[in-house]
C-alpha cells in the first residue's frame, strides 16, 4: 500500500470521527474494506461497542481496539485449535499495542484522556467545538490507521503475513 493510500485512509478515519462515529468505528471502517467488508454500515455496527474505552467504560482505547479488530481480519484464525494462527494474531496485537503505548504512553482510554478510570454515564458527550479541543481522539484515530497499515505493510514486505481465516 502506498503512503498516499495510508494517508487517505488516515484522513477517512478522522473524517468519520468528526462526523460523530466513535474512535473504534472510525479506525475499523477506514480499513475493513481491505479484507472484503464492503458494507460500511455493518463495519460501523461491528465496531460500535468498543468506543469510549469499550462501552464508555474508559478501558482499552477505542482507536487501539479498532486496530485489534483489523488485526483479527489480517491474521485471525477461523480454524479450531489453530495455535499458530492464534500466536500470529496475538503477536500482531501485542506489537500494535506496544507501538500505540510508545507513541501515546498508554492504551487505556482514561489515562489518555486524563480522567478517572470508571464507567461513566452511557450517554456520550455532545460533539461540540469544546469537545474536540479537549480530546486527542481525532489525532489518535488517524495515527492508529497509519500505525496499523504501516505495520502490516512491513510484515508483508518481510514475508510475515499469514492469513489464517481459511477453514
Amino acid at each position: 500500500m502506498t503512503n498516499e493510500e495510508i494517508e487517505r485512509r488516515s484522513e477517512r478515519a478522522k473524517d468519520l470521527f468528526r462526523q460523530g462515529f466513535n474512535c473504534s468505528q472510525s479506525v475499523f471502517a477506514a480499513c475493513c474494506d481491505i479484507y472484503g467488508i464492503k458494507d460500511e454500515k455493518l463495519a460501523l455496527r461491528l465496531a460500535a461497542s468498543f468506543g469510549g474505552g469499550i462501552g464508555r467504560m474508559r478501558l482499552t482505547c477505542g482507536a487501539a481496539c479498532g486496530m485489534f479488530m483489523l488485526a483479527g481480519l489480517e491474521k485471525g484464525s477461523a480454524i479450531p485449535g489453530d495455535h499458530d494462527g492464534k500466536a500470529a494474531n496475538y503477536a500482531l496485537v501485542q506489537d500494535l499495542a506496544q507501538k500505540f503505548k510508545d507513541q501515546y504512553g498508554s492504551i487505556t482510554c482514561a489515562e489518555l484522556l486524563g480522567i478517572a478510570p470508571k464507567p461513566q454515564e452511557p450517554t456520550p458527550e455532545a460533539r461540540t467545538e469544546a469537545y474536540y479541543k479537549k480530546r486527542p481522539c481525532v489525532e489518535m484515530v488517524g495515527e492508529a490507521v497509519k500505525m496499523y497499515l504501516e505495520t502490516v505493510n512491513k510484515d508483508n514486505e518481510n514475508g510475515k503475513s499469514t492469513n489464517h481465516t481459511q477453514s
